[in-house]
């Protein structure tokens, strides 16, 4: 199996753009960002697009590594659990306003609250207080040395700014003025915004960080069709894409002025289940049973996947397949579970046999067609596969703005989901996907069917706190031995990271798929 090499991915495509001249940029993707709202939307589409225009304490460099941002220094606390925070001086937001620890409190408050979707970050903290305009600090329930790495996205908003515009709480499912609107300390400024058709922005000549870029413009335009889109980049619409679909790439790499760029992204795709569903939403044949509460049927889904056939006819030898939901070299992978179900459709069949379904039975399967590479490819060919063995899926596919709503309103038998971890850990999968939802203690957010494990409750603060490698790295494998024999989900394969561009312009592909337009330079 393939090491993912983070330092590589990161930089290798950086190039500084001091003293270059200023430019209009035009990129294009397939998802609109959902909102202008950091805390609204724990979607990598949202955070990677506001990171160019708001700010956290901390930030990823290039190589992934953490570095100071709006904090300058953070530090154990003396003789608590907990970060010591020390904010830089001097920042101000976009409208004018100052930067202090009042504007990280306010944020820390609205970012945890009931009503935001990243309040999963804060579970560790049991309380936070300023010290004075420029320290702040965090206190957790436990020794928690992953605390700084697992608030890389939470950015800061303008206190005064969100309190005046009546969006002191963001709005997941609806909208406010922070829903269009921005006001962050960050490299570039919103000038106008028309969702799913049009966002622009500016460098922000106030920016507190000496720039890397000459941007002077960028404009972002979501695309959704494949084919549009790549007819965008070749006839000089846009600048850059991020991705392609994979049969482009030698259309691409074919044209004079253009260039491909490579890279394995640290997303893990996978299915999900309706742990908790008393009974399945869409089957026309099961109508007060739930088949897949019985691990030996969600065991017979994995063993009905032919991941080679896909790799080879969806993803021309791209992709490196999963048996757990962190990809090979991210901390905590599980050497000891690195094995996942073979493809055996006969395995399969005996196992619906025995759990009661010889004859199989028919489900609904939920899945975007804008969210993920070949997502709703791949979700056909899952289904034929699956229907080789006798589980019928009725397949429902649609935009990602739709289909996050229907994943939280339990609108689902199976799901398609992807996942990148964002301390590159494994602790955070465990922890937003893995352990039993609990609003109280702001976890299990993204654990939409509702799997649970006591025994998997109980490890997570356990590994949050271990400091020594090997007792830490034990426990984790606990874990994925537990989840792996339980089938919680299906990993399939860590993404590839595909993305087209001009050869005249010079970017960073970050293995987390965040595009930085502080790292760009046209030439």
């Amino acid at each position: 199996m393939k090491t993912l090499k983070l330092a590589l991915l990161g930089g290798a495509l950086s190039m500084s753009a001091m003293g270059a001249s200023a430019e209009t940029f035009r990129w294009a993707s397939n998802t609109d960002p959902q909102t202008m709202d950091p805390h609204a939307v724990n979607s990598a589409p949202v955070l990677s697009f506001l990171n160019n225009v708001y700010e956290g304490l901390v930030r990823r460099g290039q190589g992934m590594s953490i570095e100071p941002s709006l904090a300058t220094s953070w530090a154990p606390l003396e003789g608590e659990n907990g970060w010591r925070f020390t904010l830089r001086e001097g920042v101000t937001f976009q409208d004018g306003a100052a930067f202090t620890s009042e504007d990280v409190m306010f944020s820390y408050q609205r970012a945890s609250n009931e009503a935001a979707d990243v309040r999963s970050w804060f579970a560790p903290v049991s309380d936070v207080r300023v010290v004075n305009d420029f320290t702040i600090d965090f206190v957790t329930t436990a020794p928690n040395p992953l605390f700084p790495d697992s608030i890389a996205n939470f950015m800061i908003l303008d206190k005064g700014w969100a309190e005046a515009n009546d969006a002191s709480l963001p709005a997941r499912d609806a909208e406010n003025f922070a829903t269009m609107n921005v006001n962050g300390t960050g490299p570039f400024t919103l000038v106008s915004r028309d969702p799913g058709v049009r966002t622009t922005l500016s460098s922000n000549a106030n920016w507190w960080d000496e720039a890397s870029h000459n941007v002077s413009e960028a404009v972002f335009t979501p695309i959704g069709n494949s084919a549009t889109g790549l007819a965008a980049l070749l006839s000089g619409e846009v600048d850059f894409i991020q991705p392609i679909p994979l049969q482009d790439i030698a259309q691409v790499e074919g044209r004079d002025g253009f260039k491909v760029l490579e890279g394995e992204e640290t997303r893990v795709i996978m299915f999900g289940f309706g742990h908790e569903h008393e009974a399945l939403l869409y089957s026309a044949d099961v109508k007060d049973a739930n088949p897949f509460a019985d691990p030996r049927v969600r065991l017979a889904a994995a063993h009905a996947l032919d991941l080679a056939s896909i790799d080879r006819v969806l993803f021309r030898g791209k992709i490196e397949t999963a048996s757990q939901l962190v990809p090979a070299g991210i901390s905590g992978f599980s050497e000891a579970n690195q094995d996942r179900p073979a493809f055996d459709p006969e395995r399969a069949k005996a196992l619906l046999a025995e759990a009661g379904y010889p004859d199989g039975f028919s489900f609904g399967l939920k899945c975007p067609n804008d969210r993920y590479i070949n997502d709703e490819a791949l979700c056909r060919a899952a289904a034929s596969m699956f229907a080789a063995v006798g589980l019928n899926a009725e397949l429902s596919t649609g935009p990602v703005r739709d289909y996050w709503p229907q994943l939280r309103a339990d609108d689902f038998d199976m799901y398609l989901l992807g996942w990148s971890p964002g301390t590159f850990d494994m602790e955070h999968p465990i922890r937003f996907l893995l352990h039993s939802q609990d609003n109280d203690k702001k976890l299990g957010s993204w654990n939409f069917g509702g799997y649970s494990n006591a025994r998997v409750d109980e490890l997570l603060p356990q590994i949050q706190q271990e400091i020594d490698p090997s007792a830490r790295q034990a426990l984790v494998d606990e874990v994925v031995a537990i989840t792996q024999e339980e089938l919680a989900y299906i990993p399939l394969y860590t993404q590839p990271l595909i993305w087209a561009a001009k050869d005249n312009v010079d970017l960073t592909q970050r293995a987390d798929n965040f595009f930085m337009l502080r790292w760009v330079t046209v030439n």
